[in-house]
């Protein structure tokens, strides 16, 4: 699955995050590893948007890899506050919250993340529609780094209904 070729890391990356969520990363363990580290070695950061530098630096830090969190300051206008024309994008602001869970201390940026997001996407969420809402909601009460895959829930959280629909790969792996 992982084996075939794709053109960027922007195609590799919601495969590798679909695979990890649903809870059957351990059928490729070692091609995940092996993309990701190749990923984390491709250095092509600078043309990636929020939602693919967010994904990025998440999966990398779930595997190990150091990842500066100095990746996110492209997002930052002159005052240093995150970009108003962030908050356009609710997918890109799902990910770096889902990223900015993964901080440590001293990773200040990220906790201004947090802060910043938590305020645009509880506002977002009355407005968005299903399911992206639903994703919305379910991401602000409990991360994925809180969760478990959907392989250990059971029916409990229908995680399949809030896969974005237009993303194949997501599809074909439910089956």
């Amino acid at each position: 699955m992982l084996v075939a070729p794709m053109d960027t890391s922007t195609q590799k990356l919601p495969l590798i995050d679909a695979v990890q969520r649903l809870g059957v990363n351990y059928h490729s363990e070692k091609e995940i590893e092996d993309a990701l580290e190749a990923i984390y070695h491709d250095n092509n950061e600078a043309d990636n948007d929020l939602r693919t530098t967010s994904l990025r630096f998440r999966l990398h830090k779930e595997h190990g890899f150091d990842v500066p969190c100095e990746v996110f300051y492209k997002f930052k206008d002159e005052e240093r506050n995150f970009k108003s024309s962030l908050t356009n994008d609710v997918q890109g602001l799902l990910e770096l919250y889902e990223a900015s869970c993964m901080r440590v201390h001293g990773e200040d940026i990220l906790d201004e993340a947090i802060s910043f997001i938590t305020t645009h996407l509880t506002v977002a969420a009355a407005t968005l529609d299903y399911p992206l809402s639903e994703q919305v909601t379910h991401a602000l009460k409990q991360s994925i780094r809180r969760g478990l895959p959907r392989s250990r829930l059971g029916d409990t959280f229908p995680y399949t209904r809030i896969l974005n629909p237009t993303r194949r790969h997501c599809w074909s792996l439910q089956r």
